[in-house]
């Protein structure tokens, strides 16, 4: 899993992922936020466009990302997802635990 962070508008971190949310990327991921949050940053938003398989301890590390990011009052976004990943979170019932953008464009304008 490759991280790439950009400091987009008033604050909002996008953090754009490339390849699978799986159990391999859980620590790398959760230290990034960790760190991202930690910068006292306004909103985070993951770009998961190039983000085609989650298995179900991506499902996890995203919940986690979620309410790592309620409890320190950062709004957190998906943008995104592609049929795949969304047919993904229908299944699992996870549609409804996330706010998800079409495009980062609008998830940044959301939270700017």
């Amino acid at each position: 899993m490759k991280i790439t962070i950009q400091d987009g508008t008033h604050d909002v971190v996008v953090m754009a992922l490339d390849g699978d949310l799986t159990l391999d990327c859980s620590e790398s991921i959760k230290g990034t936020v960790t760190d991202v949050v930690a910068g006292h940053r306004k909103a985070v938003v993951f770009d998961v466009t190039r983000v085609r398989f989650v298995d179900s301890q991506g499902l996890e590390l995203l919940l986690w990302v979620r309410d790592y990011c309620q409890l320190s009052l950062i709004p957190f976004r998906l943008a995104g997802l592609d049929e795949n990943c969304a047919k993904i979170l229908q299944i699992t019932r996870l549609d409804n635990e996330f706010n998800c953008s079409p495009h980062v464009g609008d998830a940044v304008k959301s939270l700017a």
